[in-house]
């Protein structure tokens, strides 16, 4: 029988990152503290340390520039009139409502999240610039007196929204990340299975969670009818 001694101590790094977090220290110091931690109790040569932490640091250096230019554009153009653009736009639709805009934005974030496009859509740069503004005002042309409290209800299903299109559309990409897992561990155990057949599978899931929270953002609008109506009644 095999006795192999498996070494527990470089899990110490964990709990340096949970220890840090907690304490709100600095993210970088505590990464770079774990990661010595981590080195040193797997008994790993300092050169060899350094040179591990030098080289994610040059693998990672325009990860930084990747996710705050998109950024600072959105700000400069909400900075603009972003948001009440896309509010006077809507408005124009007269048929337009929070419910029926947030059901055609969950059918395109869920169509082309199933084709891999998960980058179109997205909290910071779809959701609190164009979609939850629009929304918002749908609602303001039959409401003008729209309370708080209904304004953060939409924008929290319109976020409810872009979480649920992508879910459950990217299950059905066949090469989404966690069907890939799932492949490899059925082929560890000896079980041979298609990547296109399991994302096949994928789609009465996407279906029916598209047909239920339609039915959702459909109660949204009577939600907010009922809720304006109380308002205007008197005490």
């Amino acid at each position: 029988m095999d006795h192999t001694v498996v070494n527990l101590w470089p899990l110490l790094g964990v709990a340096v990152i949970i220890l840090g977090f907690a304490l709100r220290a600095h993210p970088v110091l505590v990464v770079i503290v774990a990661c010595a931690v981590t080195g040193f109790a797997a008994a790993m040569p300092v050169e060899h340390l350094l040179a591990t932490l030098g080289t994610a640091f040059i693998k990672t250096r325009n990860l930084p520039l990747i996710l705050l230019l998109p950024l600072a554009a959105i700000g400069l153009l909400e900075r603009f009139g972003l948001k009440e653009h896309a509010q006077a736009s809507i408005a124009r639709i007269k048929s337009a409502t929070t419910g029926r805009l947030l059901i055609v934005y969950l059918a395109i974030r869920e169509i082309s999240a199933a084709f891999g496009l998960t980058s179109i859509g997205g909290h910071p740069n779809m959701v609190r610039p164009l979609i939850a503004p629009m929304a918002e005002g749908a609602a303001e042309v039959r409401y003008p007196a729209l309370t708080e409290e209904l304004r953060h209800r939409i924008r929290a299903m319109s976020a409810a929204t872009d979480n649920v299109g992508l879910f459950f559309g990217e299950d059905v990409f066949v090469a989404f990340g966690a069907i890939l897992l799932m492949q490899t561990i059925l082929r560890g155990e000896g079980l041979e299975v298609d990547p296109l057949h399991m994302a096949l599978w994928g789609i009465p899931t996407a279906v029916t969670a598209f047909l239920i929270h339609s039915w959702r953002l459909h109660r949204l609008d009577a939600q907010i009818a009922r809720a304006m109506l109380a308002v205007k009644e008197p005490a």
